[in-house]
């Protein structure tokens, strides 16, 4: 230990003496340090750290199963799972929607989250002040209590801790306040408040699957054993309920990462990678900037050695003082990382992450940070300690320490093939992520985005109690909406392109039922008033769109997407001759009416209802008004800007219904702005970060170009002593620099196919090697290499070759 810190001071000393490059060096290992630190604090937080409640693997979600894929439950499956299954300490249920709250005159719309009591207690979340629901506030006419989310507390009250107890109106009825959750995960979800799910007699069915299942696992209970325990329960449903429930399963999954999706997990993995590949190169900016400094030192390491120095000795000193600047690289990263994470953070779209993520430097990311930073002091050291050891005694006494340059610069050189091969290999990352979100920005939506104006009515439930007021409600708000100057034209919808349909129902074709319902095939379901495809500019392909004529009580129409034509009519069949069966949705409830038969009337455009990225997927429209809902998306054409019809439009809501909020007011252009905000954050994540790789590789065969002109000034000046000239010299820097170049090109061309290969189905409209993106990035890369080689090649060119003789 005595000898280690006798090195590390003698190192610090050093580095004391030479400050510029001490500087440089800790920089680079910076860089690279700050970057795996904040990257690993995200990957850390989502991924690896344990959720933050208490037995987190106890919990887990329950879903539905149909066709194989996960779905929503039904009410009725949900009461039957809670009282046969018998691997769970609680079962519960919840579901969403918007809620208008009132604390003065004007209502607040916000998210509420409507959970069977028991919910939070079963999760272990805290409490500030108050308590959770009891079980009778699950009741129908017990329900109207509200539990605040912390943060929420905050922002809306102040604080004020006399609210528990007090009432707040909710949808225009009382709801008093009993609870105040602790600061934690649920500040980071949409809900801002929690509310009692009471099941009214009519929700209470096996058809209607609405609700997500969340449960906690019995101690010692395993996966496995839950999943066998359900498979038994649905089939004892099945049996029971065959109409309603065969076909279905249920799985259970643990909740961690449940609601992550696939190509978020790689791209965090990916970018974990991407940040390790900077790293990588900063190491070898470094050991590239100690074997020049090694070079100056081979005299001095020449005396210790005669005076009896071992060359272990001499190892252990150059590896220390490479530990040293990382200790250094890695002070400083922890702080860059810091500031990183910030604006990362900042950056990243909502609710990307699950709320159960708590991105932070904590202990964990420090001892990854240690790590990184004891790595890349051996990686940037082991091979200039190495070469330390391998000084010619004798010939470096006599100043013929040249005898070892060539084995120096092979090895530099190698180092430079090597950060090339990296960077190329991060650029084309980098690369595939611009090209794909470049060609997203261009993407055909299949609707005319500008001038719309788009906004929902989150109608509370009760307040259009049947299909008839429903109707007369919409259309006197259109009418006068379309009144209003500078509006072409306004819709109403169930849902409406980059946002979804809303629904999604299964179906038969008339005449062609299937023995097992369970089988049948599914399509977005979506109900329209006459004036939506004129109001996004939605092309028919063949048939009529829907008009005034299809009203209530008229013959049930519908119209259906090219993709449904393509992949569900059969092959030869003409889809205007098709009727499709589907159950009735009755307005407001959560129960399915009888099947009801739809003529196709027409065929429309596909349009990306599920943002730009979302391929165009099966999609029935029919009548607003011959299946009618309470709550509605609404959309305004305008001749003019979107946002000065705005207050007009809100006005004419006003008038037609004081409590009832406009909420998630946008253009379509902010729209899809948003929607592409994933695509944009993480191509300027791999962007930065090989571009930081871009400049650390430039840098690197700068130094190494820089000390090769600086070792080889005596014989530049004897050549051109000879007659070289100077562009003969600059070509000949330039062709060695570029040579190195190249063969790390070709070495990175094998690294970007398999960055490629990683990256299949992450990147919209681009291949495992996409050839466009390929060429800038390494065009851009040997451009970079040119001009780092220039200057060294023009100092090379300015010797003055008297002057350079005289010094040798």
């Amino acid at each position: 230990m005595n000898r280690l810190l006798r090195d590390a001071h003698f190192g610090l000393r050093l580095l004391w003496r030479q400050p510029g490059f001490a500087a440089v060096a800790v920089l680079a290992l910076a860089l690279g340090i700050a970057a795996n630190t904040a990257i690993f604090s995200v990957v850390y937080a989502t991924l690896l750290a344990p959720m933050p409640y208490p037995d987190p693997d106890q919990l887990v979600m329950v879903w539905s199963r149909i066709q194989g894929n996960r779905n929503a439950t039904a009410a009725g499956d949900f009461l039957d799972w809670k009282a046969q299954a018998r691997s769970f300490e609680d079962l519960n249920a919840w579901s969403g929607r918007g809620v208008s709250l009132s604390t003065g005159d004007h209502p607040e719309q916000v998210q509420a989250q409507i959970a069977t009591p028991g919910f939070l207690s079963m999760l272990g979340s805290p409490f500030l002040l108050g308590r959770d629901f009891l079980p009778e506030e699950g009741q129908v006419g017990k329900e109207q209590v509200v539990v605040l989310t912390h943060r929420f507390w905050q922002d809306r009250f102040g604080g004020d801790q006399s609210i528990v107890g007090h009432e707040v109106r909710i949808d225009a009825k009382p709801y008093t306040v009993v609870g105040i959750l602790a600061s934690g995960p649920h500040d980071r979800l949409q809900n801002k408040l929690y509310l009692p799910l009471a099941f009214t007699p009519d929700q209470v069915n096996h058809d209607f699957h609405w609700l997500l299942v969340m449960g906690r696992l019995k101690s010692g209970v395993t996966l496995a054993q839950a999943n066998a325990d359900m498979e038994a329960v649905t089939k004892q449903i099945a049996e029971v309920h065959p109409t309603s429930n065969q076909g279905w399963k249920a799985s259970v999954e643990p909740l961690q990462n449940n609601f992550l999706n696939r190509e978020t997990i790689a791209g965090l993995w990916l970018l974990l990678g991407a940040v390790g590949f900077v790293l990588l190169i900063a190491c070898a900016n470094v050991a590239n900037l100690l074997l020049a400094r090694g070079t100056a030192r081979q005299r001095e390491v020449a005396v210790r050695a005669s005076l009896g120095a071992r060359r272990g000795q001499v190892f252990a000193q150059f590896l220390t003082e490479s530990l040293v600047l990382a200790a250094m690289g890695g002070a400083l990263g922890v702080a860059l990382a810091w500031a990183l994470l910030r604006v990362i953070v900042a950056m990243m779209p909502p609710f990307t992450l699950p709320s159960e993520a708590d991105v932070r430097l904590n202990l964990p990311v420090l001892m990854f940070t240690l790590v990184a930073c004891l790595l890349s002091g051996v990686l940037a050291g082991t091979a200039p300690a190495w070469q330390a050891t391998r000084a010619n005694l004798v010939e470096t006494l006599k100043e013929g320490g040249r005898s070892s340059v060539g084995g120096r610069h092979r090895l530099r050189r190698a180092f430079v093939v090597a950060e090339f091969a990296l960077a190329l290999t991060l650029l084309a990352g980098g690369g595939l992520a611009v090209r794909s979100l470049i060609t997203l920005t261009t993407v055909d939506l299949g609707f005319k985005r500008d001038h719309l104006l788009t906004f929902s009515l989150p109608v509370p439930g009760g307040r259009l109690p049947d299909a008839e007021r429903i109707n007369g409600f919409y259309t006197q708000l259109l009418e006068k909406i379309a009144a209003v100057p500078g509006v072409v034209s306004a819709s109403a919808s169930t849902g409406m392109p980059v946002q979804g349909t809303g629904f999604g129902m299964p179906f038969h074709f008339a005449g062609k039922p299937f023995a097992d319902p369970s089988q049948r095939p599914g399509a977005g379901f979506n109900m329209v008033t006459p004036e939506y495809f004129r109001t996004f500019g939605i092309q028919m392909e063949k048939g009529r769109p829907l008009t005034d004529e299809d009203r209530a009580g008229g013959v049930p129409v519908a119209v259906v997407n090219a993709a449904f034509v393509k992949r569900l009519v059969p092959s030869g069949e003409d889809p205007l001759a098709q009727r499709l069966v589907i159950e009735q949705l009755i307005p407001g409830v959560t129960k399915l009416g009888p099947p009801i038969e739809w003529q196709i009337v027409g065929v429309y455009r596909d349009v990306r209802n599920g943002g730009p990225r979302g391929e165009g997927f099966p999609e029935i429209d029919v009548p607003f008004r011959q299946s009618p809902w309470p709550g509605a998306l609404l959309a305004v054409r305008t001749r003019v800007n979107p946002d000065s019809v705005r207050t007009a439009v809100a006005g004419v809501i006003r008038s037609m219904d004081a409590d009832l909020p406009m909420t998630d007011v946008k253009t379509m252009d902010q729209l899809v702005d948003e929607a592409l905000a994933g695509d944009r954050f993480q191509a300027l994540l791999f962007g930065t970060f090989a571009a930081l790789a871009l400049l650390l590789a430039a840098v690197g065969i700068y130094g190494v170009m820089s000390f090769t002109v600086a070792q080889r000034t005596h014989e530049i000046g004897l050549r051109m002593a000879l007659g070289a000239g100077r562009w003969q010299v600059v070509g000949e820097v330039l062709r060695e620099g570029m040579g190195t170049a190249l063969v790390g090109l070709v070495l990175g061309t094998l690294g970007a196919f398999g960055v490629g290969r990683a990256m299949r189905g992450m990147w919209y409209g681009v291949g495992v090697m996409d050839p466009a993106a390929f060429a800038v990035v390494a065009t851009l890369l040997l451009g970079s290499a040119m001009l780092a080689c220039l200057v060294p090649a023009r100092r090379a060119a300015a010797v003055d070759p008297m002057a350079a003789l005289r010094d040798e």
